[in-house]
């Protein structure tokens, strides 16, 4: 008989004090960063053409650039990059890109201010129907209209990860009632967490469902039109998370015959087609994926840059961490 064969050593985990080259891809951001934060070496790389001060396969941690994902194609010449530090919240179908041995961070609480602001603009241009009164103003019209107020509503908000939080605090003022809804039912400082198998239950008493939520196998799809069905008439459904968690043929259904409203700042797909019917349809306000684009993103995630490589250089773990890779990260404390 053959003897047994020995399984190959796993690769071993590289320590946090191995990351000494740091990528950034603005001069801006790493003129800010290398101030702040000495004992790392700073390289302008915008992952798309060749680094400036570094060879690509001397970089430890790169920061991606904020749009687009053409980065993704620079990492097979980046041979020892470690982590990749992602300047979005959502991070969909990025795991799978970067591979297993890649830790990878997220950018967390630094969009979760503009887009919570704009899921509540949205949801009072809906409400007091801002966007009918824009058009009367570009065709010359005035013209008074009575409209449904925001106070009074009963809001659901679906997700309570740093957007939907953020959205939760921006209602505290409005007089709403408001209920929330993430994977599991739970209890927190704020109060009760739904569970999302509440659902059915709790939507036929919701005015305002805000969706929240990352796009991930256990979220998209999850607004279904079964779902949907179970809004009263005349429900607004507002999405600032992912497009992929809302059916948006079965939405575009419930918003083309008038049942319910909608005011998305993310679709699927993405963009629209020109011809889609809820650019047209009565009731539907569609922004171009707005939320975190504004004043507000680059001093945050300026902040939030700074606190993770100080974590690093300090031996600790950095926030909003999604995947280890390799890094010899401390445990999470209990």
């Amino acid at each position: 008989m053959a003897p047994a064969q020995t399984p190959a050593p796993a690769d071993p985990q590289v320590p946090l004090s191995e990351l000494r080259v740091v990528s950034l891809p603005e001069q801006e951001l790493l003129d800010h960063v290398a101030a702040r934060v000495p004992g790392f070496r700073y390289v302008l790389w915008d992952m798309v053409g060749e680094p400036v001060g570094a060879r690509a396969d001397e970089i430890d941690v790169a920061v991606a650039p904020y749009f687009g994902g053409p980065w993704l194609r620079a990492l097979p010449s980046a041979s020892r990059l470690r982590l990749v530090q992602l300047q979005s919240t959502g991070f969909d179908g990025v795991p799978a890109a970067i591979g297993p041995d890649l830790a990878l961070t997220t950018a967390g609480w630094v969009h979760a201010a503009g887009t919570a602001e704009l899921a509540l603009g949205l949801m009072i241009a809906a409400q007091r129907e801002i966007d009918r009164a824009v058009l009367q103003q570009h065709a010359g019209v005035y013209r008074r209209f009575s409209t449904r107020t925001l106070a009074d509503s009963r809001v659901l908000v679906l997700g309570v990860g740093e957007i939907g939080s953020a959205v939760v605090d921006r209602l505290v003022p409005f007089e709403v009632e408001t209920t929330r809804v993430a994977s599991r039912a739970r209890t927190d400082d704020r109060g009760r967490v739904h569970g999302v198998d509440e659902l059915p239950e709790l939507l036929p008493r919701t005015d305002v469902l805000v969706v929240a939520l990352p796009s991930s196998g256990g979220t998209d799809g999850l607004v279904d039109a079964a779902l949907l069905s179970r809004l009263p008439d005349d429900a607004l459904v507002v999405n600032v998370g992912r497009g992929r968690v809302v059916d948006t043929a079965a939405l575009t259904d419930e918003v083309v015959s008038g049942r319910l409203r909608c005011a998305l700042d993310v679709v699927e797909p993405e963009p629209l087609p020109a011809d889609h019917p809820l650019y047209r349809a009565p009731g539907a306000i569609v922004t171009p994926h707005t939320g975190g684009s504004c004043t507000s993103y680059e001093p945050r995630v300026r902040r939030l840059l700074v606190e993770q490589l100080t974590r690093l250089a300090a031996g600790e773990r950095p926030l909003f961490l999604q995947q280890e890779g390799r890094l010899a990260f401390p445990p999470e404390p209990a």
